[in-house]
């Protein structure tokens, strides 16, 4: 796969360094934990009533299972990285327009791989988003067996966050509720947005800045999880902050003082950034790294870079934070006689949970459960001896709703839950005591174990969004609790105006934005960017 690079600083690097969602892991790690803390008391708690809708979610599943898996087992077999993603979002595309579904934009907020479906019964009538992702991730390539080894396409990408898994779960949700409520008679829009590089950079951001859910009822998705449950998990929100420093160069022995050292206005931001732990919350997390330092121990470096991410509990936090880390990087600069440049590119907000849709949530989850074949387990089993880890299988409990609890991993739905309620759930796809980046998840990934979980958050998802379609009660329900939640503050949009795109997309792709001048009538005109 080709690296492409930014002032040497590889994508490949960038995707390791920074987001990733970050958040993922340990987003599924704090659940994990409270789950733990739980299990005495799963047994005991009362399984919730199954919804009426939940045997036909499940019927109309059955009836587009071969397009669901498709998609699942394509989108493993050629696993791209973010922005990159060209195979993985036309198969979603693919199978859309096959369902009925209207391409309303491709290349959707200057992001190439991104793009939004739609299909409408009636006139008026709700709005229901799903949110497919389709991202892999560097180095996790692995083949379809319990142990480490190459994949179809060798190590160096795969599917280490299970997003064929997630992506086919959205994406067969809508066509599974597109029958259900053409079966009905049932007016309203299911809309698809194609969630390109959810690890970096996520075009969620990019989306709501645009007011592509400002008009949605409801957005849902859920997440590959060792477990499966639901509830008000709140995830942090950061900025990602790059700082260039230029200085001058010289010869180290000779004639250093004729030299400014961009290094050491890098190494005084980290030192500065660290005093300033001791007067931040508890709530904050500060973590850099340098991408670029000096190169020869006796020459001045003149360039040099720092990448940080900000995180705290929300947005405001984030921007005071953020604001202090540029006079840090203005002070360091100064005092090295250096030059700071200070590029904000990419931020989002915490996740607002919502109590109604979690509640529905996860009624379905119980009404569709876990079922394991003993194969499966000691598929399983063998993922966490080749791990080194106790070999316990795969969770078999749906466990009782979180309470509200707060994470310091960051997921870009945290933006659209500002814009519209959102519901969020995981689903075990995953051996207990696995995390999310490793090989196993990509093995469970391309087996069985993973095909159930993209049909079974399918029928989820369907269930949910057909109650939402024709239950207005519950549509109000959830619309004021996000109204209580939001408290009237409006949506900032937490990546600059001037940053128009994503950092890092393959040029070969910016061709199709306009930027290509003749190129572009060579490539489809069903191409619309927005």
């Amino acid at each position: 796969m080709k690296s492409h690079r930014r002032d040497g600083f590889g994508r490949r690097d960038f995707l390791k360094a920074s987001l990733a969602v970050a958040g993922a892991p340990t987003v599924v790690a704090a659940a994990t934990g409270v789950a733990a803390s739980m299990a005495d008391t799963a047994a005991a708690a009362a399984e919730p009533p199954p919804p009426a809708s939940a045997a036909k979610a499940s019927a109309a599943v059955d009836a587009v299972s071969d397009a669901i898996l498709r998609i699942s087992r394509e989108v493993w077999a050629t696993p791209e990285l973010s922005l990159e993603e060209e195979k993985s979002a036309e198969i979603h595309l693919r199978e859309l327009r096959a369902a009925g579904f209207t391409i309303v934009s491709i290349g959707t907020s200057g992001t190439p791989t991104a793009f939004v479906a739609e299909w409408t019964q009636g006139t008026g009538g709700p709005k229901i988003g799903f949110l497919p992702e389709y991202d892999a991730l560097p180095g996790l390539g692995n083949a379809a067996e319990p142990r480490e080894t190459p994949g179809p396409t060798g190590v160096e990408v795969g599917h280490g966050c299970g997003h064929n898994l997630l992506g086919a779960g959205c994406t067969g949700a809508t066509f599974a509720l597109k029958q259900m409520m053409t079966d009905s008679g049932t007016p309203g829009t299911i809309r698809v947005y194609g969630c390109a590089a959810e690890e970096t950079q996520g075009v969620k951001v990019y989306m709501a800045r645009d007011g592509l859910f400002d008009d949605m009822d409801a957005c849902l998705a859920w997440h590959p999880a060792p477990i499966t449950a639901t509830g008000l998990l709140r995830t942090a929100a950061a900025d990602i902050v790059r700082i260039d420093f230029y200085g001058r160069t010289a010869h180290a022995g000779v004639a250093p003082w004729e030299g400014r050292s961009a290094q050491k206005a890098a190494e005084m931001f980290g030192i500065g950034v660290n005093f300033m732990r001791e007067h931040i919350e508890p709530t904050s997390r500060l973590h850099y790294v340098y991408p670029r330092m000096g190169e020869a121990a006796n020459v001045v470096p003149d360039r040099a870079q720092a990448l940080i991410m900000i995180r705290d509990a929300d947005r405001e936090r984030v921007v005071a934070m953020t604001a202090w880390v540029r006079q840090i990087a203005e002070a360091a600069a100064m005092a090295t006689q250096t030059r700071a440049e200070v590029d904000h590119f990419f931020g989002l907000h915490d996740l607002l949970p919502n109590e109604t849709l979690a509640g529905q949530i996860n009624r379905h989850l119980h009404a569709v459960g876990l079922d394991w074949t003993d194969e499966e387990q000691a598929f399983a089993r063998a993922c966490q001896a080749a791990s080194g880890l106790p070999e316990k299988g795969l969770a078999t409990d749906i466990l009782p709703m979180l309470p509200e609890i707060t994470t310091g991993g960051g997921t870009d739905v945290g933006d659209v839950s500002y814009n519209t309620p959102t519901g969020l759930f995981g689903w075990t796809t995953m051996p207990l005591g696995v995390g999310l980046h490793t090989w196993p998840v990509t093995a469970c990934g391309g087996m069985s174990i993973g095909d159930k979980a993209s049909l079974d958050t399918a029928r989820v998802m369907a269930g949910v969004g057909y109650d939402l379609m024709t239950d207005a009660d519950l549509r109000a329900a959830a619309r004021a609790d996000f109204d209580r939640r939001r408290g009237g503050r409006a949506y900032v949009p937490p990546i600059p105006p001037e940053r128009k795109r994503p950092d890092g997309i393959p040029e070969h792709l910016l061709l199709r934005d306009g930027t290509g001048e003749f190129v572009d009538q060579l490539y489809r005109t069903e191409y619309v960017y927005r």
